[in-house]
Order: structure tokens, then C-alpha cells, then sequence
């Protein structure tokens, strides 16, 4: 909320720009936040240290904000046709363009001096990747029909890099979990492009909710079932207890649910199917925590 001391105008360009930078709807951060914590416990083999886990946590929401700064740049001649997009600040001509592309750089920047600061040189390097994939995942939607899997990859860019900050090294168990937030990603941002198919279909705009057709729910089912066997795989491979596989049993059950919530596949069940995936993830985490606990 912007300072009750500030003017009028003052308080409803901040609300503009918290609007641009979603931090009025944390869901984003908190799907990004998940499997970073995953990582983070998987790669310590218990807790993190403290370090990483402020590093890691500020670089979680510095980065969301600055790629939906960078999505709305890229959509803001698009997103005044969409039912659930048009009143966003800069498709309404609120916010300027340029101003948008600052934010991106100022949020990039502060999130990869973080990194440079506090961490080691394999966790920079591939910090680049990380900025990239976020530049250009809002792009994606003119040119192909899986925008969706380079969503996948920036969101899940943070597992490798968090598992670099906390071991030194990137193991084949951390690219398995990255494996599975992939897949994970395009289920439930699929289920978000449900939300849209109707808009996007007018405006030419791509995804794999248009891809998949009336194969959609089907194929998010799939996924789902992939993601849970590969996390179970890595919980083998880990060598977790039963706490770890409890929590799994919960992101399976919250999966189920999803898609009795998507059936009808109308706009708000579809999206409260989306929005469900937080507790998902909480799931496995839970299940991680606890399992280190006890």
C-alpha cells in the first residue's frame, strides 16, 4: 500500500507500479519460491545456510517482479484485449513502456549484485542464464505455442542455482528436480492459459492451452503424473523418509482436485485450479522440512 502521508497523485502512481510488479498477487513468487527451497534443502542435506536462504528468498521476489515488469512491456499492446489483462497500468497507458524496461534492469540488477556479493563464481555464471530466460520467456508467445516451457525454465533456473550457492556443484539430483519443476510449470501455467484461450485466440496470441486443444485437461494430467514420479525418484535417490513422500501424497491429491476444478474448463475454475498449485508446492516443502526434522 503507498504511505498515507503521500499525495493523491503520489499514492496512485505507487499503486501503479505495484500493480505492474504483481505485488498485489503474490502467487507467482511463491510458485517460484517452492522449489527453490526444495533445492536449497536437498542440496544441504538439511538446513541451508542462513545466508543462502535470505539470498535466495529477496532474489525469489526481485526476480518475479522484474519479469512481470518485463511480460507487461512485451504484452502492452495485447493486454487491452484480454478480458483479465485490461486494466493492467501500462496497456491503460498508466505506466510508460520505458519505464517498465527500467524496473526490469533496476530488479535484475539488484537481484545479480546479490548473487556476485554473497555467493560463488559457478552460482553467477549461471545467473546470466537466469536474467536471459526472463527477458525473453514474455516474447515467446508470439513465435511458438510452448511459451509455457520457457516460463518452465525461468522458473525453474533458480533450482541449479541455488543448489550451486549451497554445494558447489550441480549434481544429476538437482537436474532431476529441475526436470520436474519444468513440467510442473507448464502444467499449472497451462491451466492459467485456459484462463485466456478465448482473448487469445482473437489477438493471435500462442500457448499450449491453444496447443493442446481438447486434449488440455488430459495432457495436464500427464504432466502431473510425471512430476509426482519424478519427485518420488528423487526422493529415492535422496534417500527421504516418509514424511518427504507424505507431502508428495498431498501435491497428488491437490493434482486431483485441479482437475475436477478445470472440468468445465471455465475462466474461474481454471484459474483457482492455477492459483491451487500453491498449496502444491507448500506440500512437497512441508514434506521436505519435516523430513529433516525428523
Amino acid at each position: 500500500m503507498p504511505p498515507a502521508f503521500a499525495s493523491p497523485e503520489l499514492q496512485t502512481r505507487l499503486s501503479d507500479y505495484a500493480r505492474l510488479l504483481r505485488l498485489d498477487r503474490p502467487i507467482g513468487s511463491l510458485l517460484l519460491l517452492w522449489p527453490t527451497y526444495w533445492a536449497l534443502w536437498l542440496a544441504a542435506d538439511g538446513f541451508p545456510s542462513l545466508a543462502n536462504l535470505v539470498i535466495f528468498t529477496l532474489g525469489v521476489f526481485l526476480m518475479r517482479a522484474a519479469g512481470c515488469a518485463i511480460n507487461d512491456f512485451a504484452d502492452r499492446k495485447v493486454d487491452g484485449h484480454v478480458k483479465r489483462t485490461q486494466d493492467r497500468p501500462l496497456a491503460a497507458g498508466r505506466i510508460k513502456p520505458a519505464e517498465a524496461v527500467a524496473l526490469f534492469a533496476g530488479l535484475s540488477l539488484t537481484a545479480f549484485l546479490m548473487v556476485v556479493l554473497f555467493t560463488n563464481a559457478l552460482t553467477l555464471y549461471l545467473s546470466f542464464g537466469g536474467i536471459v530466460l526472463a527477458f525473453i520467456y514474455p516474447f515467446m508467445k508470439r513465435y511458438t505455442h510452448l511459451p509455457q516451457l520457457f516460463l518452465g525454465a525461468a522458473f525453474s533456473w533458480a533450482i541449479p542455482m541455488a543448489w550451486a550457492a549451497e554445494s558447489g556443484e550441480i549434481t544429476q539430483l538437482a537436474w532431476l528436480l529441475f526436470t520436474a519443476n519444468v513440467l510442473w510449470t507448464v502444467a499449472y501455467d497451462t491451466l492459467y492459459a485456459m484462463v485466456d484461450r478465448d482473448d487469445d485466440l482473437k489477438i493471435g496470441v500462442k500457448s499450449t492451452a491453444i496447443l493442446f486443444g481438447d486434449a488440455d485437461r488430459a495432457i495436464i494430467a500427464m504432466l502431473q503424473a510425471l512430476v509426482v514420479l519424478i519427485l518420488a525418484m528423487v526422493g529415492l535417490q535422496a534417500d527421504l523418509g516418509p514424511w518427504f513422500y507424505l507431502g508428495l501424497a498431498g501435491m497428488a491429491v491437490l493434482f486431483g482436485y485441479q482437475q475436477l476444478l478445470a472440468r468445465g474448463r471455465e475462466r474461474d475454475g481454471c484459474f483457482r485450479a492455477f492459483l491451487n498449485n500453491n498449496w502444491a508446492g507448500f506440500s512437497v516443502f512441508t514434506g521436505l522440512l519435516l523430513d529433516h526434522l525428523f
